[in-house]
């Protein structure tokens, strides 16, 4: 239980009305009740106000109801998170090394880890403090694991890869396996070995089922604090700035650049050899085909401005009334060039 004081100071919120109010936990506006603080972000759930039970309400600006406390912040959406987080999220105490987990003799473990039954640890690894293995993790020889991880089961981590501090991997995620490189010989292929490795910086979340390619040289390289939703690929020698964000089912062909806080939406798709500005945000199912600047929106494939897309989009469905109309022109224009010639 957290006066509304406490959650005030918090997420640096001002308080309208009773701050001694004591929060026991947060919940929806329409399921809410005496003791609870809801939210408001959409403007869509304001005629919700005035039937929620909730003792506060985390709005932008305070409403008109009166019998109600309001803990007023510039954003809502992210007081709402770091409010949700601070009442449901409890860090586990560290448990060790529990029976029926395999550590390496030579692998080095810091201070208050957690490793569940069923985890492989292998030679050489490190694995930095207060960091969390679940059941069924595989680390290859060498990889290093930085403080305050999660990495949830069934994740496999190959050789020589390295994640930086407060990563969290979420089920059956696999990274450094190998980019997908070969060598045409006639109709067969050769293989090219993989000799890389992948690079996650610090604050990265990882979704279940992403495959993070290592490099075939050098690194491929996810930046801090980017996001990762499920079943996203990321192919060898891809870099991908710091605070991007990638849907599920996106994908990054071999050796593109993505520059800093870029939004991909759910099956977009970066060409390979490429490189993405800064601040580029691609609507759902996009194709990136060639370099492109930042600050922008595009959409389509080939990704053009989201502007042009809408209009574009527009026109689709009238393409075959438009085509019989071309068809019936053509042959109007035909008829009078004819009567023109005879004349």
């Amino acid at each position: 239980m957290t006066t509304l004081k406490q959650l005030a100071a918090l997420v640096d919120a001002e308080v309208v009305g009773d701050e001694s109010i004591n929060i026991q936990r947060l919940a929806p506006i329409d399921g809410a009740s005496c003791g609870d603080i809801t939210f408001i972000s959409n403007p869509k759930y304001l005629p919700c106000l005035a039937t929620t039970q909730a003792s506060a309400v985390l709005v932008d600006r305070p409403l008109d109801r009166q019998d109600i406390a309001y803990l007023v912040c510039k954003n809502p959406y992210l007081a709402f998170a770091k409010i949700l987080t601070h009442l449901n999220v409890k860090k586990p105490e560290p448990l060790g090394v529990m029976h029926g987990a395999f550590v390496d003799p030579s692998a080095t473990l810091g201070d208050r880890v957690t490793i569940h039954p069923g985890v492989t640890i292998s030679a050489g690894c490190v694995i930095g403090d207060d960091t969390v293995i679940y059941p069924n993790v595989v680390l290859y020889p060498q990889v290093k694991i930085g403080c305050d991880c999660l990495l949830h089961a069934a994740t496999i981590v190959r050789e020589g890869c390295v994640l930086g501090d407060r990563v969290i991997v979420q089920p059956n995620a696999v990274i450094g396996s190998d980019g997908f490189g070969f060598a045409p010989d006639g109709e067969a292929y050769y293989k090219i070995p993989q000799i890389g490795i992948v690079v996650i910086e610090d604050d990265v979340e990882i979704g279940s089922g992403c495959c993070l390619d290592r490099a075939a040289m050098g690194v491929t390289r996810i930046g801090k604090g980017c996001k990762l939703d499920n079943m996203v690929q990321v192919a060898h020698n891809v870099t991908v700035g710091p605070h991007t964000v990638l849907a599920s089912q996106s994908g990054i062909a071999g050796s593109a650049k993505v520059g800093r806080h870029c939004t991909f939406g759910g099956q977009s798709a970066v060409a390979g050899h490429i490189e993405v500005g800064d601040n580029l945000t691609v609507g759902g199912r996009g194709g990136i085909t060639g370099s492109i600047k930042g600050d922008q929106v595009v959409s389509g494939l080939p990704a053009i401005p989201h502007r042009e897309w809408l209009k574009a989009s527009m026109t689709f469905n009238r393409l075959p009334e438009m085509r019989k109309q071309i068809a019936t022109l053509q042959r109007q224009l035909e008829t009078l060039q004819s009567k023109v010639e005879k004349d």
